[in-house]
């Protein structure tokens, strides 16, 4: 079995594209299971809808979850206990890899932390999973911690001591981002209009709504 590991970012960022036909669309063609964690559902379903700016788009992707595009970890076989115990391990261990003086600089939410938890657990379950996440900290922090420690000096103005991040959950992980998402769908001919100008459109639609995207990565996709 394979599994695609929804964040919130990626979700409400295609949300606020009227792009989330593409995860139905996508889901009709993909082998396994597309998984969101309860602390996603909070942060993308049921803490927007309070709001009456966010509620539209809190109700699409509930949406999801109600005709069961979207599902729960339970599906495969972990609990909401293995799940919160082992983000609160690995937020742990994230959060204490970078410090400035003398303090440990918060890097990740529990949202994002909750979905590296799950693939982690999927991982020891021999699921092969990719976590579809926009937020870029996260991903860096697993695949180039060298380059998020000078961001986040230049950000700073100040020198950062970085320790070695012992959980091997983040090197473990496979990420994406909702970029690639909607590469993926226009390539499959799952968008109606198959046109440059509508891919070109779509990829900067995700990246002016919330996905860390720079314009030359657009430019390497769109050649391909």
């Amino acid at each position: 079995m394979k599994a695609v590991i929804f964040d919130s970012g990626a979700l409400i960022t295609l949300s606020m594209n009227s792009m989330l036909d593409i995860i139905r669309e996508l889901k009709k063609k993909f082998n396994g299971k597309f998984l969101i964690t309860k602390e996603v559902e909070y942060e993308s379903v049921i803490r927007p809808m309070q709001i009456k700016k966010y509620k539209l788009g809190a109700m699409n992707i509930k949406a999801l979850i109600d005709d069961k595009i979207l599902e729960f970890p339970n599906v495969v076989g972990a609990s909401e206990k293995e799940i919160s115990l082992r983000t609160k391990e690995l937020m742990n261990a994230a959060n204490s890899v970078f410090q400035a003086r003398d303090r440990n600089l918060h890097l990740i939410d529990v949202g994002e932390t909750s979905c590296v938890a799950l693939s982690s657990l999927l991982y020891h379950k021999n699921i092969q999973s990719v976590i579809v996440i926009d937020e870029r900290t996260t991903r860096m922090l697993s695949e180039k911690p060298e380059n998020l420690q000078q961001l986040m000096e230049s950000k700073l103005h100040t020198k950062i001591m970085r320790l070695p991040l012992k959980d091997h959950a983040f090197r473990e992980t496979e990420f994406i981002r909702s970029a690639e998402l909607v590469y993926v769908a226009y390539k499959k001919g799952l968008v109606k209009n198959k046109s440059k100008d509508m891919l070109d459109a779509m990829l900067y639609g995700v990246k002016f709504k919330g996905c860390s995207i720079s314009n030359e990565e657009i430019k390497e996709i769109e050649k391909l």
